[in-house]
């Protein structure tokens, strides 16, 4: 698949009426932030009355080069559609995203990371090169060779250092199935030392783990087959019917707590599996609204259990602001059990999600352990995500407050699309701004906000009185259900997984 003129063509002219808005906010001294239609952060912004540069018609897919196993692709492009057209070609992203709503310019302007990236990386990673309007109108192309340092710097900096108009996004083959094999593990300590140990082993293709206490969970190990299961039959995950993912890992693993259990499913369906129940996050939807959480109920409620949906909901409530711990926090493997027993002392969430994660080279905006400290220098993201111990909110804040402090000492980082409440001070104690503010100089960034303009969001302002109304239970509830509601739910990954071969 060649670029035809029409799609260049029709790339170009975008890309000029976005210079042309950015312009004029140079020109006239104003700052502007990007709109680009979707999100899957949690954190709450205060956007009222700013200049906005909207970027919601790049959403195509302009290339796709079996040969040199590349997708030339603009930054609105889905993870689902991104993987349906690559399928076509027999070919995959390394790194997709396990969220379908997911696009592939969040991928690489806020840090994606998946089961994948412990051979990988973060999705920015494995982008070749970006085309990029600078702050002041002018455009970029940046690589490895041509302004290494602002595709560097881009990558991860939450669109502070240019617009990112189009990447080219690395691929690799494809194959029909994904052969899994679940592994229980007894505790903590197991689970890390098992993930640790199979980090190394080059056969396997995709890598995480789900906690279900202190003393049960599983490792999940992937590898892409094309031989189909010998009885034909392979567990589905996206039918209203079907189970959410970790509750069926739960039953794996409780059926055989002393031995490896084996099964194969079609990779769209491995790819998005935790696309139901956004994880386990919508678990508690269930209680917030007294609601009895089995097969019948999630099956009745499924038009509304999909991220795309959920984050609608969520965009309209105050609940993921104000009540639910959302931190995906990464640590090295010798620091991860004390980084447990710390979130289990203060807010005792379970599951967690665990992802090992190969570390990003400096320079870079996240602050990876810088190479040479430790014979593996992996890297082990915990997903804390559940409902906080409290409803006072300065109670709430302290203890997210407490997890940045924590990971602070314990020489980690963390995604920024979660929950920030950083001081400035403290912030940029643990980011580089000096190497940050030298590019933001160089590039002419100055009228687009900074980093921690854009994460430190709403977090640590003081409630408006919808806040106050919202918090009060069903009110917040109620709204982002109603806006959920009105949300026409869709997925490319549905179809994917329909035209796949059985």
């Amino acid at each position: 698949m060649s670029v035809s003129d029409e799609a260049r063509g029709q790339h170009d002219k975008i890309v000029e009426e976005i210079r042309t808005s950015i312009k004029q906010f140079y020109g006239r001294g104003e700052k502007f932030r990007i709109r680009h239609g979707s999100t899957n952060s949690t954190r709450q912004t205060a956007t009222k009355g700013q200049n906005f540069v909207d970027t919601g018609s790049l959403s195509n897919i302009l290339q796709v080069n079996k040969v040199q196993k590349t997708c030339l692709v603009e930054p609105n492009v889905p993870m689902d559609q991104l993987v349906k057209s690559t399928l076509a070609y027999g070919l995959v992203p390394l790194v997709a995203m396990e969220f379908p709503g997911i696009t592939v310019g969040g991928g690489f302007s806020g840090t994606s990371a998946e089961s994948s990236s412990f051979k990988y990386g973060v999705f920015d990673r494995n982008i070749n090169y970006i085309e990029m309007i600078l702050a002041n109108g002018d455009v970029a192309h940046c690589s490895e060779d041509k302004n290494p340092d602002l595709f560097h710097g881009a990558a991860g900096a939450m669109g502070t250092l240019g617009v990112v108009t189009l990447l080219e996004v690395q691929l690799m083959p494809a194959t029909s199935y994904v052969h899994i094999s679940y592994h229980p593990v007894t505790g903590v300590a197991d689970a890390i030392g098992t993930l640790e140990a199979l980090t190394e082993d080059t056969s396997i293709d995709y890598l995480d783990g789900i906690l279900f206490s202190k003393n049960q969970g599983a490792i999940i190990v992937g590898r892409l087959s094309n031989e189909c299961a010998e009885d034909g039959k392979m567990p589905t995950f996206s039918k209203a019917k079907d189970p959410w993912f970790y509750l069926h890992v739960q039953d794996r693993i409780s059926k055989t707590p002393n031995g490896t259990s084996t099964e194969t499913i079609l990779l769209a369906e491995y790819l998005f599996r935790y696309d139901r129940g956004a994880f386990w996050a919508a678990r508690w939807a269930f209680d917030y609204f007294m609601t009895p959480f089995n097969s019948v109920t999630r099956g009745v409620l499924d038009g509304l259990m999909h991220t795309r949906v959920l984050y609608k909901a969520q965009d309209a409530s105050s609940f993921s602001a104000t009540q639910y711990i959302a931190q995906d926090l990464a640590v090295p493997f010798p620091q991860v059990g004390e980084l447990i027993d710390y979130s289990t002392k203060v807010c005792n969430i379970w599951p967690l999600w665990l992802c090992p994660l190969k570390p990003t080279p400096h320079p870079t905006i996240n602050p990876f352990p810088a190479s040479g400290h430790g014979a593996s220098e992996m890297l082990l993201n915990v997903g804390i995500w559940g409902p906080a111990p409290t409803k006072r909110r300065d109670e709430f804040v302290e203890i997210n407050r407490g997890f940045e402090e924590k990971l602070r000492t314990l020489s980690g980082m963390k995604a920024l699309y979660a929950h920030t409440f950083y001081t400035e001070d403290e912030f940029w104690r643990v980011y580089d701004r000096e190497w940050y503010d030298a590019l933001r100089e160089k590039y002419g960034a100055g009228s687009l906000p900074s980093v921690y303009d854009k994460v430190k969001g709403g977090a640590v302002a003081r409630k408006t009185m919808k806040d106050r109304v919202r918090d009060v239970r069903p009110i917040g509830g109620a709204h982002g259900l109603i806006k959920a509601m009105r949300y026409r739910y869709s997925s490319d990954y549905r179809r994917i997984i329909r035209d796949s071969p059985v």
